[in-house]
């Protein structure tokens, strides 16, 4: 090729570079020319918006509360709107719990607590299409204040507890912004299992739950176990204060194994070691020693048993009762079963809206007990279970099927969810249980049941200290770590007897419910430790 040629090839090339620079400079230029004219439409849209706007003073996100200031502004509580209140104009602070447009409307569903009700924007007088824009687009679990006024409906709303009202919004203010995405949606945890699996919707599996506790929590059916459980708490108290019981606390790091059993947490304890309390029993005993008389305590309750089941927890909040008596055991049980009945009463009067909302999601049926308590003896309770096929020694301890079994054969003779199995065999009791007097195979101990699952263990406790030894030197119990339980028997000590409740099985088998880890707020098990 000729020197000519190579340098006209290069001028060639030199010049489709250019183009192509050129064109790229022309497209660049297009494009920022648009993104200018977008934004310019965009400002200008805004601007417009701003002017037309008629409403925007109505709503928006307001800056965080810091408690710059006192509003004197009274919130209406969700489950109190009622057609009592058609017309008037108030404020309610709620949840968005659901949140639909619809043309030039938009539908809110609020929530608090375990209450809904329906509100509605619509364009208009009092708002504006950004307005109702804005209202649609929040996000749901946020929290909101809205002014509003009440109207009676023609048609009851049946999505919502409160099916008679509506909110006409005027304003809508959001006091703080949820996260779009949700980790579990509070519409598929509230729907009964059988629900969802039929019409192929989602239902949210208990670790999804548990590990989002704080969602799970919001639930209608959440709110209303726990509402229940408190009440639980309240009218164990009640009742037992009326009867002349003393509260008491008790410590949870102990030295020595209550139970004197092996199922229990170790704890470094300075130079020394330490446990976490399986049960306030040798304390409460103490205090019937000091002159008590009746005494109950609250509080958490450790046992390490590494047991995965439907009813046992790692920790679980103890119910406990000891009281002293005149010439028998029986007066005791007498004590705690009328206590028993008092709290199902009182849950059954107090919190039916509770136990209705549970029921939506688990259907069971009302829980059923007698007055007085049925009390049946071991002896029965195994002739029982031998009459429907079981084989089982005299003296052997209930399993877990049999306990249930029982519990079935008791409601069909005997129409009732609640009982009492008194007069256990001595070798399947703790060492502190009092022997029968009659029978030295047996003893003066009993278990309660709901539903057929125990949910409380008592006994008369031995009060002497002689025989409290050989009890424990019995069960091979170093004598050295419960020398202080044993020595406060030394000084004169009266009969007594009592029991350990479990709060969260008894909420669990009053609802009818499957699962203890639904009535423990954040449970403990051999897997979980958070949150």
């Amino acid at each position: 090729m000729t020197k000519e040629n190579v340098q006209g090839a290069g001028e060639e090339e030199q010049q489709a570079q250019s183009k192509k620079a050129l064109k790229k400079q022309q497209k660049e230029a297009e494009k920022a020319a648009k993104k200018a004219e977008k934004q310019a439409k965009l400002a200008a849209e805004q601007q417009e918006t701003d002017e037309d706007d008629f409403a925007k003073d109505r709503y928006g996100i307001c800056p965080m509360v810091q408690s710059q200031q006192k509003l004197d502004r009274a919130l209406v509580r969700v489950q109190d709107l009622t057609p009592e209140k058609a017309e008037q104009q108030i404020w309610v602070r709620a949840r968005i719990h659901t949140s639909r447009a619809k043309g030039k409307q938009c539908f809110l569903v609020l929530r608090h607590q375990q209450f809904t009700v329906q509100a509605l924007l619509a364009v208009g007088e009092r708002a504006s299409k950004q307005m109702v824009k804005f209202a649609a687009n929040l996000t749901k679990e946020s929290i909101i204040d809205v002014e509003a006024v009440v109207k009676k409906v023609e048609q009851k709303i049946e999505s919502c507890s409160q099916q008679d009202v509506e909110l006409h919004v005027e304003r809508i203010f959001v006091i703080s912004q949820s996260e779009a995405r949700l980790p579990l949606q509070l519409e598929d945890a509230v729907r009964p299992e059988g629900e969802g699996d039929e019409e192929g919707r989602a239902t949210v599996n208990q670790d999804t739950r548990l590990d989002n506790r704080v969602i799970d929590l919001r639930t209608t059916t959440s709110q209303a176990i726990f509402r229940l459980q408190s009440g639980v708490c309240q009218l164990f108290r009640d009742t037992l204060i009326n009867k002349g019981f003393v509260e008491i606390q008790t410590p949870k790091i102990i030295s020595a194994a209550s139970e004197g059993g092996a199922n229990v947490f170790t704890v470094s304890y300075f130079k020394t070691s330490a446990y976490l309390a399986q049960s306030p029993q040798l304390y409460k005993q103490m205090c019937i020693c000091a002159d008590f008389d009746k005494v109950f305590c609250v509080g958490p309750v450790f046992r390490a048993e590494d047991s995965n089941t439907h009813r046992h927890l790692t920790e679980f909040v103890g119910l406990d009762i000891e009281m002293a008596f005149n010439y028998h055991y029986h007066e005791v049980i007498d004590s705690i079963t009328d206590t028993m009945v008092q709290i199902f009463k009182g849950l059954r009067d107090r919190f039916p809206t509770e136990i209705q909302t549970v029921n939506k999601q688990y259907p069971s049926e009302p829980f059923k007990f007698l007055e007085p308590t049925l009390r049946l003896e071991y002896k029965e309770a195994v002739a029982m279970l031998k009459a429907a096929g079981v084989e089982m020694g005299d003296e052997e301890d209930l399993s877990t099927p049999n306990e249930k079994l029982l519990g079935r054969l008791v409601k069909e003779k005997y129409d009732t969810d609640f009982y009492v199995l008194d007069k256990y065999p001595l070798a399947v009791r703790p060492f502190y249980t009092m022997p029968d007097p009659n029978n030295p195979k047996y003893s003066n101990s009993y278990d309660m049941f709901m539903r057929g699952e125990e949910i409380l263990s008592g006994a008369q406790r031995i009060h002497d200290a002689q025989l409290l030894t050989e009890r424990a030197m019995h069960h091979s119990i170093d004598l050295e770590k419960i020398k202080a339980y044993i020595d406060s028997f030394r000084y004169g000590a009266p009969p007594h007897a009592g029991g350990g409740i479990g709060l969260e099985r008894v909420t669990m088998l009053y609802l009818g419910l499957h699962n203890v880890r639904q009535t423990s707020m954040f449970p403990r098990d051999p897997k979980r430790l958070t949150p």
